[in-house]
């Protein structure tokens, strides 16, 4: 009996260990792996030690290179386990490269190389970017040589080897291949910065059609993790804008998966604003149309009949509405509408400026149907993008004369639709608003400043759009929530909870340095789902549930309703903070993102009324997750901030 029970306990250990080992290769994935196919580090104790590769293809005399990058290619990203798979293509070259991670602070990466036509003046690369602030005043040890210095690296040149080292104070990198491999070492420069390119190759010498080539190395990196605890402070003393809650956009794209989305979302979250699009094209198709009387006649397009529904749902929920239009009917616009970018790559066609009155009256018409026939009071309206032009095109100028003219129209008929000035493509193209913004005859039609968040995410960008808010003293709306615009390209990335932690840290910067009325999820439908199973992407073998971006913005909009930023600040740049309180109501909400390890958290200048608050965590395994109350004392509280976390604590409020 002794002995079987030995046995047994013996089994049953070694069946937890060999659980433990596979569910932390799988589900603790060390390696980021961009989903065009850029390394971007490799995770230890949740911190990030990072360095970037890319996959070139350079001509053989150097004179032109082409690499993987955001936004570049038309890649496709998939996870197996331990395994990332991202296949894309550069020119004629399709690449395959599986990156798996192969223990602590290892990776081991395979490329393949296939050329689909003759390319006998290419050479293709696995290019690794080591960064300047780590290994400024490194070195290099090559094989059994000297180390160098690595800033001599690129005149010295080195002789090909099986295991080659960079070695700083900060960081240590060592690459190992199978066989000797000559290595060529590039100075480049990059966003004002100096740095040492390492090219890896895949295969020189050219490419006949159809040929091959692979390369298969290991990285592994190691580094002293910073568990030094944060220094967190907010100031209750002042009260900026107010943050009415999260939203989503209900654009109508996939009828089959949408309805299951939208009712999980509706039922799930507390969303404050939304956005619906107005199917214009459809809505009224011939300029001489007159769509109301179609409409009362039973004419109603199926587009237009149930984009209208969603408004009186989201109506009767009392959610405030943004109408925007995507598209514009044929006679509406200059040329041949377009959907896509033309030749010269220019997206989109401008207004027919001799039909003004009549696109006035059409959108008119449909503001006023919804609120005659759906009793739906829109709040807001705007093209969709048109400082890029999707689908409809304006310049700075045009957008302040269609607020003009379209606002006055918009009085004249009685409604209470205000313009949103901007909308814009992304942060970066603030200077499409200036017209409108300078010009006082357009404020009285303005209702809120708008910008979408898919690029721009620098503080000084991000700080022209609160300012632009703050000048007509008006709401600022991020009317397209999210991080990367092709993703619905490689929806497996989803998934991912490196995506879903810069997510959830954009938003909580978004919240910090913009003070926003809303930040509208793009979307809360199946596209760019926040929920998986269910046939969205394609996966019917599990179920509908919600994925950790889910779960993220549960937590995000269950901050309590209307409270108002707060000045916060962190001593650590992978810790973001946003504070938002209430000061009459003595109502809290700090939202933390830890993008590196645990570490203890010290929070100052809470109010000494208070003497706890709530705790929620989601992460990879955790979902909005309330753990013990954190005491507060003295207007400071103590706790652990544990790694590649979004935490918010809360005081007060339901």
């Amino acid at each position: 009996m002794q002995q079987s029970n030995y046995s047994r306990n013996r089994f049953l250990l070694l069946s937890l260990v060999l659980f433990f080992v596979l569910h932390t290769s799988v589900t603790n994935a060390q390696t980021e792996l961009a989903p065009w196919g850029n390394i971007t580090g490799i995770r230890i104790d949740g911190q990030l030690m990072d360095f970037e590769t890319s996959l070139r293809v350079v001509h053989s005399d150097w004179s032109a290179m082409r690499q993987t990058a955001k936004e570049r290619q038309r890649p496709h990203y998939e996870r197996h386990g331990a395994s990332q798979v991202v296949t894309t293509v550069i020119d004629s070259f399709y690449f395959s490269e599986e990156v798996s991670d192969a223990g602590r602070g290892a990776a081991t990466v395979k490329v393949k190389a296939t050329a689909h036509r003759d390319e006998p003046a290419s050479d293709v690369y696995i290019s690794l970017s080591l960064p300047s602030s780590y290994y400024e005043k490194g070195t290099m040890l090559a094989g059994t040589d000297k180390a160098v210095s690595l800033g001599s690296v690129a005149s010295l040149g080195v002789k090909p080897v099986r295991t080659i080292r960079f070695i700083s104070a900060r960081q240590q990198l060592q690459l190992d291949f199978p066989e000797a491999t000559q290595l060529i070492f590039k100075t480049e420069t990059r966003n004002n910065d100096s740095h040492l390119q390492v090219y890896i190759p895949v295969r020189n010498g050219g490419f006949a059609k159809d040929a091959s080539a692979e390369k298969t190395f290991s990285i592994k990196i190691s580094g002293p993790i910073d568990n030094s605890p944060v220094a967190l402070e907010v100031n209750t003393s002042v009260e900026g804008r107010v943050f009415d809650g999260f939203g989503g956009n209900f654009r109508l794209q996939n009828p089959r998966t949408d309805p299951q989305v939208i009712d999980y979302s509706l039922a799930n979250l507390r969303v404050a604003w939304s956005r619906i699009e107005m199917p214009w094209r459809f809505w009224q198709p011939q300029k001489e149309g007159k769509p109301i009387d179609s409409a009362k006649n039973g004419k109603l397009h199926p587009a237009v009949q149930h984009a209208m529904e969603m408004a009186q749902r989201l109506s009767k929920m009392n959610i405030p509405i943004i109408l925007s239009a995507w598209s514009a009917p044929a006679w509406a616009v200059v040329g041949t509408p377009k959907f896509s970018p033309g030749p010269d790559g220019v997206w989109g066609n401008p207004l027919d400026t001799n039909s003004m009155n009549e696109i006035y009256q059409s959108i008119g018409d449909y503001v006023s149907y919804l609120k005659d026939q759906y009793s739906v009071e829109i709040s807001l309206f705007s093209f969709n993008e048109s400082d890029l032009g999707i689908n409809i095109r304006q310049t700075g100028e045009e957008h302040a004369a269609l607020i003009r003219g379209l606002g006055a129209y918009f009085v004249k008929r009685g409604l209470k639709t205000k313009m949103l000035l901007g909308d814009n493509s992304d942060a970066t193209t603030y200077t499409f608003i200036d017209p409108a913004l300078n010009d006082p005859s357009t404020h009285p039609f303005i209702g809120a400043v708008s910008f979408h968040s898919w690029r721009g995410w620098d503080t000084g960008t991000l700080q022209k759009w609160r300012e632009a808010a703050e000048k007509l003293n008006l709401p600022l709306l991020v009317a397209e929530g999210s991080i990367d615009a092709q993703a619905w390209g490689y929806p497996a990335i989803f998934e991912e909870p490196t995506y879903a932690l810069q997510e959830i840290n954009l938003y909580t910067r978004l919240l910090a340095i913009c003070q926003p009325l809303s930040i509208l999820q793009w979307q809360l439908t199946a596209d760019y789902s926040v929920l998986s199973g269910g046939g969205i992407f394609g996966n019917t073998k599990d179920s509908l549930h919600p994925t950790q971006r889910f779960w993220n913005l549960k937590q995000l909009s269950s901050t309590p309703k209307d409270l108002k930023s707060m000045k916060a600040g962190s001593d650590k740049a992978t810790v973001t903070i946003a504070a938002l309180g209430d000061k009459a109501r003595n109502v809290y909400a700090i939202h933390l993102v830890n993008n590196g390890p645990s570490r203890k958290a010290v929070l100052k200048g809470l109010p000494t009324t208070l003497k706890s608050m709530r705790i929620f965590i989601t992460d990879q395994k955790r979902s909005m997750k309330e753990a013990k109350a954190v005491p507060v004392v003295n207007g400071k509280a103590s706790f652990i901030l544990e790694g590649g976390t979004y935490t918010s604590l809360i005081a007060g409020g339901d």
